[in-house]
């Protein structure tokens, strides 16, 4: 299991949290699996940038972003040299430390994609 510690998010996670989750996973479904109610517009198929993280600390511990992946967060709101989608991020056994944005671009919902 590997530790993610979620900074806090006014609506999603106020105060903040700490999960355990199994190496393997996706940032999103460690998410999800946790009752944290990250939005995934396009179901985890890598087709919006609604699920879009900034991971604060372990970025590099995260396997290399494919070029869908970077053409779709050129597209986020917010973006930082961290982000990635987290549909897309799988965790391996260094803990992260990770922000959900304020906001998000929800390009599937507005017909966009």
């Amino acid at each position: 299991m590997t530790q993610i510690i979620v900074l806090p998010h006014v609506e999603l996670c106020p105060e903040g949290t700490v999960l355990e989750v199994a190496e393997g996973t996706t940032i999103c479904d460690g998410l999800l699996e946790n009752g944290i109610e990250i939005e995934h517009a396009c179901e985890k198929s890598c087709a919006c940038t609604t699920c879009h993280v900034i991971v604060r600390e372990g970025f590099s511990s995260l396997g290399e972003a494919e070029e869908e992946e970077e053409d779709l967060l050129d597209k986020a709101w917010g973006l930082e040299p961290q982000s990635r989608l987290s549909c897309q991020a799988v965790v391996r056994a260094v803990p992260l430390v990770v922000e959900i944005p304020r906001y998000t671009i929800n390009m599937a919902r507005e017909g966009k994609h």
